[in-house]
């Protein structure tokens, strides 16, 4: 019976692997079926800004559909999402390099990403673990996809040097087919291992935890004091806006990452204090950008970079200052670590409300600029 249950898991393992290979190439060779219709990625930059997120996610999707079995009624739904978000991000009569369009490029993706995490939690989405999962799914995707890029990068500098003996240039092949159709495929291969890889991903998310949270929080805790002994002014301008935020954002990914790895079970300890000294110190660099914000609108005012970057702000604000009272009432033994799980995995929603809000009724109340 033992013998029959491994061949059956082989068997499924090999199936998924050709499905997951099969659906790569699949996206690779999608990327590129819009320059046969000489929609070129040189001549056309805005439309695959614009449609990035469809030449993957679906197919990823698709991927976990086909995997947890998903019902006729869940999958119908999340056909349509992606084609009501294909509308929008098409339709709309955006000018050239403005500023809704770059937000719309930024926040789709984000917005689209919990569909496919409806996809991955085979429709059980309003279970706290599942939600979790997804998390932990998303952080280890990241590094294997990071993984994989870099190995990228060392094929393709090593196809440079070996043709470059022959006096070939494969540089036109490489930005034209290698870059983009490895990058979009790349993804579902990623998604296949992190899947497959369990044991492993189970043992490196903790790990990684350990290491990065107590580094960003020597960074932030610097960065604070540097801030209150030069007695300078946060100068907000639009890329350090986005950088701010990507920081904040990478920061939370991070305390989320340390969530799903941690065992309720487990007792507070000195990692978890690190974790509150994390919070409270992105808390107030939160604080600092956001009066920043506040400022810059004051004197120049509404833009929607500023708006997008406003909203943002406050979302972060709420989710730090809440997982700072709940992080504390735990380490004081007031609450289970459950409750601080279904805070964050539930406040997930907001950020996904709000990519939305950009994406569809930012661009025609800013006149699509």
């Amino acid at each position: 019976m033992t013998l029959l249950n491994h061949f059956r898991e082989k068997t499924k393992t090999h199936k998924e692997a050709i499905i997951a290979f099969t659906l790569a190439v699949t996206v690779a060779v999608f990327i590129k079926l819009p320059a046969l219709f000489g929609i070129t990625l040189d001549q056309n930059e805005e439309f695959y800004i614009r449609n990035m997120s469809f030449f993957v996610l679906p197919f990823l999707t698709g991927f976990f559909a086909w995997k947890r079995r998903l019902d006729t009624r869940t999958l119908f739904w999340l056909i349509c999402s992606f084609v009501g978000a294909g509308i929008f991000a098409n339709v709309y009569p955006f000018h050239q390099g403005g500023d809704t369009e770059a937000l719309l490029a930024l926040h789709l993706p984000i917005a689209l990403w919990l569909i496919v995490g409806i996809a991955f939690s085979g429709g059980r989405w309003n279970q706290v673990s599942t939600r979790m999962e997804f998390i932990r799914f998303s952080g280890e995707l990241f590094i294997y996809y990071v993984l994989i890029a870099l190995g990228g990068a060392v094929f393709s500098g090593f196809m440079a040097l070996i043709f470059g003996t022959i006096e070939i240039d494969i540089e036109p092949f490489f930005e034209s087919w290698l870059l983009p159709c490895g990058a979009t495929g790349a993804v579902i291969i990623a998604s296949w291992l992190v899947e497959t890889r369990n044991s492993m991903t189970q043992n490196l998310a903790p790990v990684l935890a350990h290491l990065f949270i107590p580094l960003f929080t020597v960074v932030l805790i610097t960065f604070l004091g540097t801030l209150l002994w030069t007695g300078r002014v946060v100068e907000i301008d639009r890329n350090v806006l986005i950088a701010f935020d990507m920081l904040l954002l990478m920061v939370l990914g991070l305390l989320l990452y340390s969530i799903s790895a941690r065992n309720p079970q487990t007792p507070p300890g000195v990692f978890d204090v690190i974790q509150v000294v994390l919070v409270i110190s992105a808390l107030l660099a939160d604080a600092v950008a956001l009066w920043a914000i506040l400022e810059r609108i004051t004197e120049f005012g509404f833009t929607p970079n500023r708006v997008a970057g406003l909203g943002i702000n406050v979302i972060l604000l709420v989710n730090l200052a809440w997982s700072a009272v709940l992080f504390t009432r735990f380490l004081r033994g007031r609450i289970t670590f459950p409750v601080l799980e279904r805070w964050q995995t539930n406040y997930l929603s907001v950020y996904t409300v709000w990519a939305a809000v950009i994406v569809i009724i930012f661009p025609p109340l800013f006149g699509f600029i």
